[in-house]
């Protein structure tokens, strides 16, 4: 079983990229926004607590969030592939639950496979997929900016934390789809 969490600041492509390698190796992409829009739609209990934190314009607490998942995992456990983790982890606190939870399901993350973006790519990427994909956050540069340092911040650290397992991969996320896609296949591949 592979599996790997796809890491990156906002507009680097994974959720493109996620789509490409899920086909490709089998894989089961779960995206921890889809998750919390699924549950919250159809008002699961844990849906219920996590729009009770959004709506107070709070976190969700990372206990609701591996209950997802973990109930996310178990549809599919025994006939995946593996799975490919997008918009989690987020915290060491998160890595460290979600490793926890590989262990209970009987397997581990296997890599963290990070997209390399220039930051003024990342802002051009956002800006024009702000004309079509509706999103205000894709729309204003200086939101923009802010996600992307947000990202830097709080999220990279988690480079760190996988490096220390031997379990992280840059890759350059510049390019065409498929050149990218490339890149990282030769990543997964030799997992």
């Amino acid at each position: 079983m592979i599996n790997i969490v796809l890491f990156g600041p906002p507009g680097a492509g994974k959720g493109t990229q996620a789509d490409v390698l899920k086909e490709k190796y089998n894989l089961v992409h779960i995206s921890t926004g889809d998750v919390f829009r699924y549950n919250i739609k159809n008002k699961t209990e844990l849906g219920k607590k996590a729009k009770s934190f959004i709506d107070q314009g709070a976190l969700v607490p990372d206990e609701v969030t591996i209950n997802m998942l973990s109930a996310e995992v178990d549809k599919s456990i025994d006939t995946a592939k593996g799975y490919i983790f997008d918009g989690f982890p987020r915290t060491e606190a998160q890595a460290d639950a979600l490793q926890q939870l590989m262990d209970e399901k009987g397997t581990q993350v296997n890599a963290m496979i990070a997209l390399e973006v220039d930051d003024e790519v990342l802002v051009k990427r956002l800006l024009e997929r702000g004309k079509t994909s509706g999103r205000a956050d894709d729309a204003d540069e200086s939101v923009i900016r802010n996600r992307i340092k947000v990202y830097y911040n709080e999220t990279a650290i988690l480079k760190e934390y996988y490096k220390k397992q031997d379990k992280y991969f840059g890759v350059d996320g510049v390019g065409s789809i498929e050149e990218i896609t490339q890149r990282l296949s030769q990543v997964i591949d030799k997992l």
